[in-house]
């Protein structure tokens, strides 16, 4: 499985846009939190802000692997 994965970050343009992904997810979920803490009570407000806990997590996961995959080979 981490051939795949690897395999996919080789190409310099892949890995910025991937990191660009990542970085999207972030704010998203920085706007969703901040929309679920001002303007939503209850239950909706719990599942907003799980939902915005899932995409802080992907984004990190994400930031993990393009770091850690290494410099790309020219």
């Amino acid at each position: 499985m981490t051939e795949g994965v690897t395999n996919m970050f080789e190409d310099p343009m892949m890995k910025m846009w991937v990191s660009f992904i990542a970085m999207g997810l972030m704010f998203l979920s920085v706007i969703l939190t901040i929309f679920s803490k001002e303007k939503l009570r209850g239950l909706f407000r719990y599942f907003f802000l799980s939902v915005s806990f899932i995409m802080i997590m992907a984004s990190g996961l994400i930031i993990f692997l393009v770091v850690f995959t290494g410099p790309v080979p020219e």
